[in-house]
């Protein structure tokens, strides 16, 4: 009888030294982090660090604009769960410059009230760090509103966008990585 390997959970894979990544100006947008060293698939990078608040409480420090402006987003918030998320503006680190890209390299994995940036695959030195930002918005994807969240990544499959195209999956090596990390 074969024997099921066991799943890993996200506090369980190794963690990266801060030495084996730097932040800097990025091609892409503003400031990134890269890879100093060879970082190896399944590896817990850094913390996306910050206070813990309410989505209300987000709501509330960065309203949208009453006016539904069209005025590009920059925050530091990142979504821990259904409840809750994290304000990198308050007592963050260098995980918020970690930029967006439609082929990611790394995902934000929650694990209990911390959530960790781990590689999904093989990352040179010199390579940029980024996630699927996988921005979900109930209303409609308008062109307005696909040009509010504009993707400068860019990569071959650039969406253009940094909204999480509707009824599709996340990217390929994200769904892989959830799947052995068991992460939802």
């Amino acid at each position: 009888m074969a024997r099921r390997k066991k799943k890993l959970h996200v506090a369980e894979l190794p963690l990266l030294s801060v030495s084996q990544y730097r932040k800097r100006r990025s091609g892409r947008h503003g400031l990134g982090v890269f890879a100093a060293r060879p970082i190896k698939a399944g590896t817990r990078i850094i913390e996306y660090a910050g206070e813990l608040i309410s989505h209300a409480e987000g709501e509330r420090r960065y309203p949208t604009a009453p006016d539904h402006h069209e005025e590009a987003e920059h925050t530091y918030l990142l979504q821990l769960d259904d409840d809750r998320v994290i304000d990198a503006n308050v007592g963050g680190n260098d995980a918020r410059y970690i930029n967006h890209s439609c082929a990611p390299n790394c995902e934000p994995m929650p694990a209990g009230d911390r959530m960790w940036i781990v590689s999904i695959r093989a990352i040179r030195p010199g390579e940029e760090l980024a996630y699927d930002y996988a921005i979900e918005l109930d209303e409609p994807h308008t062109p307005a509103r696909k040009q509010r969240f504009p993707c400068q990544c860019g990569e071959r499959t650039c969406r253009g966008s940094m909204l999480k195209p509707k009824r599709q999956p996340h990217h390929k090596l994200v769904r892989e990585a959830r799947r052995k990390l068991q992460i939802g």
